[in-house]
């Protein structure tokens, strides 16, 4: 066996908040029985720790230490399609679902020496026998060598309606104008950014997932790894 038969092979989804990534991504890692990195996750829950601890988002080394020391996991969550998200073993996945937490972890994600300091963090989830990453970067800097690299997007306002649905189903009451004015705001800042911008692969498989089902985007994805050998 040669050393890069060793390796762990990656599926890479990108894209925007609101896409399908996390939906996608949990279930490609049902289906093959991968590994789930949710690195969006990170940031939200580096965000949260950043609060709870009066760190501001000025204080760059302060974020640093504490990117460097997340003890964070993911398990799996069948009854939400998801992963639960587990900081130091207490599950936090609603605590970093909010709309607050996302706006401080897209502000956090665009500092240089923060995004580093989560990289090997990252990187340290490529385990046998295979890893599904879901994020926006897991692609052109995280996983430059994944053998399928899908970039998953759709309208900024199909985005808004579906996280609309999905915090009233939570019992959150939020403005769907102010999703889609938050949505358009974190894009621009994601995709403006000089660390990481969120841009598709150049080897990457674009899908527009705004007039498509959960499970029409999951079986183009699979037919996509299956062209791979990596289903």
């Amino acid at each position: 066996m040669t050393k890069l038969e060793r390796i762990p092979p990656v599926i890479t989804i990108d894209g925007p908040g609101g896409a399908g990534k996390g939906t996608i991504s949990y279930l490609l890692a049902s289906r093959l029985k991968w590994h789930l990195l949710d690195s969006g996750a990170l940031y939200r829950v580096l965000a949260l720790a950043a609060e709870q601890q009066s760190i501001a988002n000025t204080d760059v080394s302060a974020l640093e230490r504490l990117a460097g020391g997340l003890n964070v996991s993911f398990q799996p969550d069948e009854g939400a399609l998801g992963a639960r998200v587990l900081l130091k073993g207490v599950d936090i996945s609603q605590a970093i679902r909010t709309e607050t937490c996302g706006n401080l972890a897209s502000q956090v994600a665009a500092i240089p020496r923060v995004r580093e300091a989560l990289l090997q963090r990252q990187r340290a989830f490529r385990k046998q026998p295979g890893l599904v990453a879901d994020g926006r970067d897991m692609g052109t800097v995280v996983f430059e060598d994944a053998p399928l690299k899908i970039f998953l997007t759709a309208s900024a306002e199909e985005r808004a309606k579906r996280r609309h649905n999905q915090l009233k189903d939570k019992g959150f009451d939020v403005s769907l104008r102010a999703l889609f004015d938050d949505i358009q705001k974190r894009d621009e800042r994601d995709a403006s950014r000089s660390a990481s911008p969120l841009i598709p692969a150049s080897d990457a498989i674009q899908l527009d997932s705004t007039d498509l089902s959960i499970e029409k985007v999951f079986d183009r994805v699979m037919v996509e790894a299956r062209k791979r050998a990596l289903a």
